[in-house]
């Protein structure tokens, strides 16, 4: 069995062993790959992982040998799903690795944005709170999360994620998805 992994150091940038997947078959690993070198890189393979590199129903015909597309990702977008099942080419992906990591990041960019935190932080190391003549310091007017409402578009494992946050901070929830259900709530 052959395995090429099209975009190895975002996997593993210096903290895993590859050795274990190395006994399953012939490995190749490729830190990154550019849509021109997918094809060469792969030929051969029956077994590839990717992240960014796209398998367009091109590509994947002109990989005869392929029966498994792993993506290194949430969705699915780079791969031609119907291309692939006309082939029998298995494809899947990881659909919960990032979802707490994600969740976090949206909130420390609203939290940015309500509270203006990097701003502030310059302005006290310019000394400016040191002059200020008033207890409260503020550049602007800062904004609770308390009570807000907060729109979702999706309501899978991240947006989820968000949403249990979000009640954390008080706030109220509207979403829209088109596979409504009984544990969207709001």
């Amino acid at each position: 069995m052959n395995i090429v992994v099209l975009d190895g150091y975002p996997l593993n940038p210096g903290d895993l062993e590859w050795e274990a997947m190395g006994a399953l078959g012939g490995l190749r690993v490729y830190d990154r790959s550019t849509p021109e070198e997918v094809l060469e890189r792969c030929a051969g393979a029956q077994i590839v992982l990717t992240n960014k590199c796209s398998f367009d129903r091109s590509t994947i015909e002109a990989l005869p040998e392929l029966q498994y597309i792993g993506v290194l990702a949430t969705g699915y977008n780079v791969v031609d799903l119907e291309a692939a099942s006309e082939k029998g080419i298995v494809v899947t992906n990881i659909p919960a690795y990032s979802t707490a990591s994600v969740a976090q990041h949206v909130f420390a960019l609203l939290l940015e944005l309500c509270g203006a935190i990097a701003v502030h932080d310059r302005s006290v190391k310019m000394g400016s709170w040191c002059t200020c003549p008033d207890f409260s310091y503020s550049l602007r007017e800062l904004t609770e999360l308390d009570g807000l409402t907060l729109g979702l578009i999706g309501y899978g494992h991240i947006a989820k994620a968000v949403a249990r946050i979000a009640r954390a901070f008080g706030m109220h929830l509207l979403v829209h998805t088109r596979t409504p259900g009984p544990d969207r709530e709001g």
